[in-house]
C-alpha cells in the first residue's frame, strides 16, 4: 500500500539495542526509538508495545538483597526509579533526642548523632499507617508559615501535633557497674570488660520501644519497632558512667536526610552483550575464556574440528573490562555492547521494608507523581 509505515526487522530493532563497546571508545549511545527518527517509520509511542515489551524478572530475592532485569523502559524511568528508592520512599528514623543524662566519654552531639543513623523496623503494615510528623514553623517567621499554607502542609491539622500516629517513642536508659566479683579479678590483673563490668558496652538493642494509644496494637510483639542490627555499638561505659535520652522517631525521606533512606544501595547497570562473530577453537578458546570473569565464557565441543570452542554461557556475570579487544586474535571475531533497554537493579534494603517491595513502592510513586503532574496540566489547560 502506497505510503504505508514500515517497521523495522528483528535484526534492525535487536541491532538499535546494542550500545556498542569498542577498544578505545562507546559507540551508538543515543536513543533512536522516537517518532520520525528514520524516514518511513513512526516509532510513536504505543501502549500495547510497551506492554508486550517491559519485562521485570528477579535473579535474586532475599529479604534485604535483591537483584532484578526491568527491561523495555527508557534510561530515565530506570534512573527515576533509583532516585526515587533512594531520596523518595518515606521511612521511620530517629529525629528528636532528649537528652537527660550523659557521663560518658562521648560528647552529647556525637552520641545523638551515632543513635539517630541507628536503621529500625517493625511491623511493616504499622509503618505505612503512621502519618508524617511536620514541626510547625517558628512563630516569628511570618515567611515560613505562609510558605507552609501555600504548600499544603496545613491541610492536615494533626501533622503538627505529636501524636500515636506519628511519633514513635524509644527510650535508652544504661548505667555501668562492676560485676559481682568484678573487683576482686580486677586486683588480680583480669582485663576485660565483659567479666569486670555490667553494661560496658552500649547497643542498639539497649533502645527500648514504649508504645503509645494505637502502637500496642500496630506494634505488637514480635513485631514492636526495634533496630535492624541489636549489635550496632553506640557507646561504651565504665562503673558509675550512665547514658538517659529519649528518642522521638519520624517518617522521612532521604531527601532530607540519609537516615531515611530505604536502601544501602539501588543502582543499576545495562545488561552486556558479547556477540562471537567467529568460531573461537582449541587454546584460543581457553584464552579467549580468561579473559572474562569466571562463568562468562563455557567451553563446549565443537562437532566439526572435535575441539573445544568458546560460547556465551552467562554474559550478566560480565563486568566489561574490554580485556579480550586487547588482544589482536580476538578483535575481529568478537563484538562487545550493552543492551540499551535491560537494566539489572540492585536493591539493598538497610531492614525497614524487603527489597523487592521497596521497588514497588517507587513503582507506586512515580504514578502517583505522574497523576498529579497530569491534574496540574488539567488545571492549566481549563
Amino acid at each position: 500500500m502506497p505510503g504505508a509505515v514500515k517497521g523495522p526487522s528483528a535484526a534492525e530493532v535487536q541491532r538499535r539495542r546494542i550500545v556498542g563497546i569498542n577498544p578505545e571508545t562507546v559507540t551508538n549511545v543515543t536513543a533512536t526509538d522516537f517518532p520520525h527518527h528514520y524516514i518511513g517509520e513512526d516509532n510513536s509511542w504505543n501502549l500495547e508495545s510497551f506492554k508486550n515489551n517491559l519485562k521485570v524478572e528477579f535473579h535474586k530475592n532475599e529479604q534485604y538483597d535483591s537483584v532484578f532485569s526491568l527491561v523495555g523502559v527508557d534510561a530515565s524511568v530506570a534512573n527515576a526509579f533509583r532516585r526515587i528508592l533512594i531520596a523518595e520512599v518515606p521511612t521511620l528514623a530517629i529525629e528528636d533526642i532528649f537528652l537527660y543524662n550523659n557521663t560518658s566519654i562521648i560528647q552529647d552531639e556525637v552520641l545523638c548523632h551515632r543513635i539517630g543513623l541507628v536503621p529500625l523496623a517493625g511491623s511493616q503494615e504499622g509503618l505505612r499507617r503512621m502519618g508524617q510528623y511536620r514541626k510547625p514553623p517558628p512563630d516569628d517567621d511570618p515567611a515560613a508559615k505562609a510558605a507552609a499554607l501555600k504548600s499544603g502542609e496545613y491541610s492536615d491539622p494533626n501533622a503538627h501535633v505529636l501524636t500515636d500516629h506519628n511519633t514513635i517513642v524509644m527510650r535508652l536508659q544504661v548505667e555501668c557497674t562492676w560485676t559481682d566479683d568484678g573487683r576482686a579479678l580486677a586486683k588480680k590483673g583480669e582485663r576485660d570488660p565483659e567479666k569486670l563490668y555490667v553494661n560496658s558496652s552500649v547497643y542498639a538493642e539497649h533502645l527500648k520501644f514504649e508504645p503509645k494509644g494505637m502502637q500496642t496494637e500496630l506494634f505488637a510483639e514480635p513485631n514492636d519497632v526495634r533496630p535492624v542490627n541489636p549489635k550496632i555499638l553506640l557507646a561504651k561505659l565504665r562503673p558509675g558512667q550512665k547514658i538517659d535520652l529519649l528518642c522521638h522517631c519520624f517518617k522521612g525521606v532521604g531527601g532530607d536526610h540519609a537516615k531515611f533512606s530505604p536502601v544501602a544501595t539501588a543502582s543499576y547497570r545495562l545488561l552486556p552483550s558479547i556477540e562471537i562473530k567467529e568460531p573461537i577453537l582449541g587454546a584460543d578458546a581457553k584464552k579467549f575464556a580468561r579473559c572474562f570473569p569466571r562463568g562468562v565464557i563455557e567451553l563446549e565441543d565443537d562437532a566439526e574440528t572435535g575441539q573445544k570452542k568458546a560460547v556465551v554461557k552467562n554474559p550478566m556475570k560480565d563486568t566489561v573490562s574490554r580485556e579480550c579487544l586487547r588482544h589482536d586474535e580476538f578483535k575481529d571475531k568478537v563484538q562487545l555492547g550493552r543492551i540499551r533497554d535491560h537494566f539489572i537493579f540492585s536493591v539493598e534494603s538497610t531492614g525497614q521494608f524487603d527489597s523487592d517491595e521497596l521497588f514497588l513502592e517507587s513503582v507506586k510513586i512515580l504514578r502517583e507523581k505522574a497523576l498529579r503532574f497530569k491534574r496540574n496540566l488539567n488545571d492549566i489547560a481549563n
